[in-house]
């Protein structure tokens, strides 16, 4: 049998010599940003673990699953990243996307189980996001249809550039059919790496005098500074 269970891949980009992690690296099922209290506050306490190696535990990812297919979110984001988990966590228990589709029942396709299982297999600086509310959940599952490295960065571009869902899933089908990712969100309005940035006015002033002097763009200086910084 094809092994098409999320949540243990590790897909990442190197970048001089570091991994950057493009997919989630915590435990399917762990509620990593859902049980944070600095992300969701006193609501942390109701955060569910799914054990796909637990009978009990799967069974009430399984309820969870048939319950989230059949619309009673109410749009709140923390409960549909708890349904991407129990989404997770059941494939990963059935061993495959139409087995979970069976067990759920209802309105649980094997399409609607892989697209939420997928938003739980993002990195936790996107899930992150998604728990406080910057990037909608529907925008995520749009966003974990893109591999890689283009992933990351559709996901700070929705942020920064504002995106609508209608937006971010144009942005991913491009990127799905071969369109670099910059030209992708360049139709779409955005500029990749463009965002304001609130700075001291001494390092304001520093750094425009700098700019000024070696005739060269703010943007630039301030790259290279963080370049050096992340390595």
């Amino acid at each position: 049998m094809t092994d098409n269970r999320p949540g243990d891949r590790s897909a990442s980009r190197r970048d001089n010599g570091r991994s950057i992690p493009t997919d989630r690296e915590s435990p399917v099922g762990a509620p990593v940003i859902r049980g944070d209290e600095s992300v969701t506050g006193t609501r942390a306490r109701e955060a569910v673990q799914f054990d796909p190696d637990d009978p009990g535990s799967l069974a009430d990812a399984a309820e969870t699953v048939r319950q989230f297919a059949a619309g009673s979110t109410n749009d709140d984001h923390l409960y549909m990243l708890r349904g991407a988990a129990a989404c997770a966590a059941l494939v990963r228990g059935e061993g495959s996307y139409k087995a979970a589709a069976e067990r759920a029942g209802g309105d649980a396709t094997v399409s609607f189980i892989r697209k939420w299982a997928r938003v739980h297999d993002l990195p936790r600086s996107v899930r992150k996001q998604v728990a406080l509310g910057g990037i909608a959940p529907t925008a995520a599952k749009h966003i974990a249809r893109v591999g890689g490295e283009a992933r990351l960065l559709l996901a700070w571009a929705t942020l920064d550039g504002e995106l609508t869902v209608r937006e971010v899933r144009s942005v991913a089908s491009a990127v799905n059919d071969d369109v670099p990712i910059g030209q992708a969100l360049a139709d779409q309005g955005v500029t990749l790496g463009r965002f304001e940035l609130t700075l001291t006015p001494d390092t304001y002033r520093n750094l425009r005098r700098r700019a000024s002097i070696d005739d060269v763009e703010p943007g630039a200086i301030v790259s290279e500074a963080l370049e050096q910084y992340f390595e």
